[in-house]
């Protein structure tokens, strides 16, 4: 089986069997009918990927792999917050579309800001790149997205935020931490922010020259909202496969020459969720 199904089965049980439920809280998230949307949580999970050893998503339920990595190259390649150069993926972020057609200074707006770093002037991606290619011992390899001066600008403070990089025998490892997470919706193990940085570390990878390492993955308040858990429940009764592999065009060296089409599945077998659900704001 993935071993991204493993940690989700026992987040949902660890979840719905010791999880603080906030239904006595007054909570920020509302349904679509403006209901309060609470959840039960967990606090700090952590999933550890060894990426050599297979591609780490959910086979439990489909993921919509080209959906996560066309978001994942509109924030780390494009550096965007506009909604419409999404394209086919637009309709997810409708919900924290401004007037001006952004979602305020969030995600790939933080990615491309530029700072003298000393050594040179950067944006937060080129700055790795450049790191990972001339100081791979360096231990301030860090990107982040939490810019407490811009948070009354986000539409949407950034889910993850932050990742540390670290190299060690020819191997590029990660850690990724993310404050909160909708285990149905996105962060589930092998769900949506977990493919999307498992992708982004083979692509630094291949064109810095190493192999893949480990992915770590922490989230800080896991969570099952209460409507959510009937369908969680069903998932977890759903077959397990083998893990997939991930392809990339091995004659991509450019990080910003890669498209949705230099990434493929191999052999993914999943489970796709018939039932619709609602996605609270």
């Amino acid at each position: 089986m993935s071993i991204a199904d493993g940690y989700f089965k026992a987040e949902v049980n660890t979840i719905l069997e010791h999880g603080f439920n906030d239904k006595d809280y007054e909570v920020r998230p509302k349904w679509p009918d403006g209901t309060p949307a609470h959840t039960i949580k967990t606090y700090c999970a952590a999933r550890r990927y060894d990426l050599s050893h297979g591609f780490p998503i959910l086979t439990l339920r489909t993921q919509a792999f080209k959906g996560a990595v066309r978001e994942l190259l509109w924030m780390w390649q494009k550096k965007s917050n506009v909604v419409n150069e999404l394209g086919k993926s637009a309709s997810i972020w409708r919900a924290w579309e401004g007037e001006d057609g952004t979602i305020g200074k969030t995600y790939g707006y933080q990615l491309g800001k530029v700072s003298d770093y000393g050594y040179g002037t950067f944006d937060q991606v080129d700055n790795l790149i450049y790191l990972l290619k001339n100081k791979p011992m360096d231990r301030r390899m860090i990107t982040t997205m939490w810019c407490p001066q811009d948070l009354h600008e986000m539409n949407l403070p950034p889910c993850v935020y932050e990742t540390i990089w670290d190299v060690t025998d020819g191997k590029l490892n990660c850690t990724v931490i993310q404050r909160s997470g909708d285990l149905l919706a996105a962060a589930a193990s092998g769900g949506w922010d977990t493919i999307q940085y498992a992708v982004l570390v083979h692509m630094l990878a291949q064109v810095c020259g190493y192999q893949v390492g480990e992915l770590v993955h922490i989230v800080n308040n896991l969570h099952i909202y209460d409507r959510h858990v009937d369908l969680v429940k069903e998932v977890v009764e759903n077959p397990e496969y083998p893990a997939p592999k991930l392809w990339l065009n091995p004659d991509v060296k450019d990080f910003y020459e890669f498209t949705e089409d230099d990434f493929k599945l191999i052999d993914y077998q999943s489970t796709k969720l018939e039932t619709k659900f609602e996605v609270a704001e």
